[in-house]
């Protein structure tokens, strides 16, 4: 629907056209762009406040009605796991470094195997508010808070990283220095924030529909400018880009950045825990009535996940079309390969119409708060359930516990903001930054489920050790450049002696190897069935 109306403003001359030449050109954001930006905010928080109102219980609050649509549910997954890092990661991916990672697709039908007919007919039995129930009634109390715990470390790192890139970005669009990245972190985590802690789940999965489209028009409007400005599809590549890195299919150098075979077994096993850890997917299934529909949920986050990936990964390649034609459209300061993430942002400001250019922001706006909103109400939930509740300090009345939930929401949110500012510090692309720290619990949380499911002699210690070596795995293959020290590539370029494609897969077998030894050799349960 958005492409429809942008590619209606395109064709018919007004206001917004009636000053542009036929290239694409700007000048940074108009005052017109920043009125549609507003309007977006604006209409989101409306959203939050209209559910707030139909709201009686923390279980509305958190799992909507257990009988929401499907493919509702299903966006809303895919809304959640792409944020503004994926939405800018992509393009700057495959424009600076090359496409092999588009072929992190080809795992997802053995990922649907997988989460629909072993992980979902499991959890769905059970009609949980937080995900780390389940992991009491077979590992203990210490193993459900272990869960819970792990997983808001997560959220509030991946959500205050998200926050900082957002505000980067952003700094590129407005020509401002990055003393305004606070300011900028502070307005965007403002209206996500309002609007989850009034609306709770119906508001998120409602404005990650509207969101998704936003983004994703976005996107195909760039794609259709460019090639209106190229005079067809001459921007695709029918080569190799002598820019790009060497990808090859396999390698036995681990410090090769990516492989083939490293980036299937990393969407692998990243979609694989996502799904089966994570309490912002587990909650969304259980926002459904049935495993056949949570399995409708899943394959709609699958195939959406298909459609924007290869059209982000497309917008990379025409911003190095783009800018290859025009090279005296791209600033000094900005190299196509070694400031790559930076060049669509860039074209989004200073390239597009006024208006479009507005449009195309508040798509970035719209991926940041569809991970915030989901991130903030999960680890409110889990907070609740797994803390609060669980400890029998909950208020009297269902009317002070949706009010609890809803302060604790904020409350949140206002954290990773303020934490966000610290994000700056961890080196690489916004692909590697967001691996080496969206990676580094993911498994670890899996698997504590994949423990208390699959393993019959699994122990509490034995469990609580594993988590300990996986967890200790995956930091020491993220920063182990830092660590070990740096080697330099035959281009001259420093890399990890350890890809960072290489941390969810390694992390997770040594987790479960570890974890299943020291469950042998520690049966002792004690730990397990330990009370607060």
């Amino acid at each position: 629907m958005l492409t429809v109306v942008l590619l209606a403003a395109v064709a018919l001359p007004g206001p917004v056209w009636a000053d542009a030449p036929a290239e694409l050109t700007g000048k940074g954001l108009a005052p017109l762009d920043w009125a549609i930006i507003g309007a977006y905010c604006v209409g989101t928080i409306a959203l939050g406040y209209y559910y707030s109102r139909r709201q009686t219980s923390t279980h509305e609050y958190f799992v909507g009605s257990g009988r929401m649509n499907p493919v509702l549910v299903g966006v809303s997954l895919f809304a959640t796991l792409l944020s503004t890092i994926s939405y800018l990661s992509m393009p700057g991916e495959s424009l600076g470094k090359g496409p092999v990672y588009l072929a992190s697709l080809l795992a997802l039908p053995m990922v649907f195997v997988v989460v629909s007919f072993v992980i979902l007919p499991v959890y769905m039995k059970q009609r949980v508010t937080s995900a780390y129930e389940l992991l009491e009634a077979r590992l203990g109390y210490s193993i459900r808070m272990l869960g819970a715990g792990m997983f808001i470390s997560l959220r509030l790192i991946w959500m205050s990283l998200l926050i900082y890139l957002t505000a980067k970005a952003l700094t590129v669009m407005l020509g401002v220095g990055p003393d305004w990245i606070p300011w900028i972190a502070l307005a965007t985590g403002f209206v996500a924030v309002i609007y989850t802690s009034l609306g709770g789940l119906q508001a998120v999965v409602i404005t990650d529909l509207f969101q998704t489209l936003l983004l994703y028009g976005g996107a195909v409007t760039v794609l259709i400018l460019i090639s209106m400005d190229l005079g067809g599809f001459s921007w695709f590549p029918t080569s190799w880009n002598p820019s790009w890195d060497t990808q090859p299919i396999i390698s036995t150098n681990l410090s090769t950045r990516v492989t083939l075979l490293g980036t299937l077994l990393n969407y692998f096993t990243w979609y694989v825990c996502t799904a089966g850890g994570d309490q912002t997917s587990v909650q969304r299934f259980m926002a459904v009535s049935d495993a056949k529909a949570a399995r409708r949920a899943y394959a709609t986050q699958l195939i959406v996940s298909v459609i924007v990936t290869l059209t982000l990964g497309l917008v990379g390649f025409a911003l190095m079309g783009y800018f290859e034609a025009h090279p005296e459209r791209l600033p000094a300061a900005l190299d196509l390969k070694k400031n790559a993430d930076q060049v669509f942002p860039h074209f989004i400001a200073y390239e597009l119409p006024v208006g479009i250019s507005g449009l195309v922001v508040a798509a970035m706006f719209a991926a940041a708060m569809s991970s915030i909103d989901s991130g903030v109400n999960s680890i409110t939930a889990v907070v609740m359930t797994d803390v609060l509740d669980r400890h029998g300090w909950t208020p009297k009345t269902e009317k002070q516990h949706v009010l609890t939930a809803r302060l604790l929401a904020f409350t949140i949110g206002a954290t990773v903001v303020y934490a966000s500012s610290t994000m700056g510090a961890i080196p690489g692309n916004i692909t590697a930054v967001t691996t080496k720290t969206a990676n580094l619990l993911t498994t670890p949380i899996f698997a504590l489920f994949f423990f208390a499911v699959f393993v019959p002699f699994a122990s509490p210690l034995g469990v609580w050790a594993g988590a300990f070596a996986g967890t200790a795995t995956a930091i020491l293959i993220a920063f182990s450049g830092p660590i070990f020290g740096f080697v330099t590539s035959p281009s001259g370029a420093k890399l990890d002696p350890i890809s960072f494609q290489w941390i969810a897969p390694i992390a997770f077998a040594v987790n479960v190897a570890f974890g299943s030894l020291m469950s042998l050799l520690l049966p002792d349960n004690e730990l397990g069935v330990q009370e607060p």
